[in-house]
């Protein structure tokens, strides 16, 4: 949580070296003759019911102890300029709030009775418009003429259902467990955002669905990428546009690996030229208004035709992702589907002759990572959960999580053919866990060698 605390304990605007001086005649001709703002929060939000029960089954687990959940505070990009910001995952979750209005506030948890607690929101009341005040127009980071229109806290009452209570410019809290820094709770937040809701399944659906479209975008946009020196960039560009027009923005930096980039894992770079006789990795997901995200891998020829050994070691990847998510299933452990699919790695790398055994991890040189994630709010959802709950766990109805096998033959590696080096292939997919086993969400980006061919070719010919 770096940067400036929402309003320094002096009193002090957030301004810069070069905002000019504001003169007594200029101050009360600024506070004067403002007609009253349109009303906002009159409706509750649609996650209001939703909310209150994941604070109760939050509560139920801490009975008598005060819970501090922040949204955190915006961080300096460079000098007097932030990053854009995104409130923390466990506050969104537990108050529906989702907006770059929410820096500095804080959600506390107030033991009530004997077990239960009462939820308070500690909120940066609206910046008024009258004499004595000038934070409206000359605080570049909280003032409305800088930064836009925030509920008030009625409105926010309205909103969430929650009692507000102005936020405290010292930024003290009384003690309690912290999300910031009691693991405890950090694990318990992590571990109510396990189970997905029908509201929180029908949002990564959503996201999947501009995901998709951001996919075409980039097939569609290949011409131009092929022409331009830095076509990484031209297809990430690509993707964002379509993810800042349908949802929040994207949910991760945007991988667009092309060539030996992608056996790189988390190839963010994106500054390479696109060549049409080698392989575009492209992994991006779309995060929705309501900061739920998709996170789906295709592995696309820039010719529009796989060579053989392209094809071959897509079919290969293909067949370990065929195998995870038959694998998939209420009650099986969460690190059954990665078994599967490594087990048809391995054996196809010894097939190959690659590996003199498909036994032991010796395999992992060409796949290093494990091969699926929970997935939510957060790309790597639940990360904090305890291994009991999810990585040693088992799966249960209502989980989403991803299916990615790879393999990545770095250009250097001596133990391959010279025809496999510098070639990396992922495939990624969201799925939601249901009675009967799994539900593959991004089933409308086509998967098979085939079907991609088919499916860029219609793109690039419409």
């Amino acid at each position: 949580m770096a940067g400036l605390p929402a309003r320094p304990a002096s009193g002090r605007l957030n301004t810069t070296s070069h905002d000019l001086p504001v003169s007594p005649e200029l101050a009360a001709f600024m506070a004067a003759d403002w007609a009253g703002s349109p009303s906002i929060g009159e409706t509750p939000l649609p996650v209001t019911d939703l909310t209150a029960e994941r604070r109760a089954r939050l509560s139920a687990r801490f009975p008598g102890e005060r819970l501090i959940v922040p949204a955190g505070e915006l961080s300096v990009r460079s000098n007097d300029c932030d990053h854009r910001f995104r409130p923390h995952s466990a506050y969104a979750h537990l108050t529906g709030l989702t907006g770059e209005d929410q820096v500095g506030h804080v959600l506390v948890l107030e033991p009530s009775g004997p077990s239960g607690h009462e939820a308070v929101l500690h909120i940066r009341p609206r910046s008024p418009r009258r004499v004595g005040s000038d934070e409206f127009y000359r605080d570049r980071r909280h003032g409305e003429f800088w930064v836009g229109r925030r509920p008030d806290l009625d409105e926010t009452e309205r909103l969430t259902g929650i009692r507000c209570t102005p936020l405290d410019g010292s930024g003290k809290l009384p003690p309690g467990r912290h999300a910031a820094t009691d693991p405890e709770l950090r694990a318990a937040l992590s571990e109510v955002r396990l189970v997905k809701d029908a509201w929180e399944v029908s949002q990564l659906r959503l996201a999947v669905e501009y995901t998709t479209a951001g996919f075409g975008d980039v097939v569609r946009a290949l011409p131009r990428a092929l022409a331009h020196p830095r076509g990484e960039r031209w297809i990430e560009g690509v993707f964002h546009l379509r993810a800042r027009a349908e949802g929040n923005g994207t949910g991760y930096d945007t991988i667009a690996a092309s060539g030996a980039h992608a056996c790189v894992l988390h190839w963010i770079r994106n500054d390479g030229p696109l060549d049409p006789a080698q392989l575009l990795l492209l992994d991006a997901g779309v995060e929705t208004d309501s900061l739920y995200t998709a996170d789906i891998t295709r592995t696309l020829p820039l010719s529009g035709r796989f060579s053989p050994v392209q094809r071959q070691v897509y079919e290969l990847v293909l067949a370990a992702q065929e195998a995870g998510m038959a694998a998939l299933r209420p009650g099986a452990t969460f690190r059954d589907f990665h078994r599967a699919g490594m087990r048809v790695i391995a054996e196809g790398l010894a097939e190959w002759g690659i590996l003199t055994s498909p036994e032991g991890d010796r395999y992992r040189r060409y796949t290093l990572c494990s091969s699926g994630h929970m997935l939510g709010l957060d790309v790597h959802d639940c990360a904090q959960a305890r291994a009991e709950a999810y990585l040693d766990g088992v799966l249960a109805q209502g989980n989403v999580l991803t299916v990615e096998p790879g393999l990545y033959f770095q250009p250097d590696d001596e133990t391959l053919p010279p025809e496999l080096r510098g070639i990396g292939v992922r495939i990624e997919d969201d799925l939601v866990i249901t009675a009967e086993g799994a539900q593959l969400m991004s089933s409308a980006l086509p998967r098979t060698p085939d079907a991609i061919e088919a499916w860029m070719g219609a793109l690039l010919e419409g």
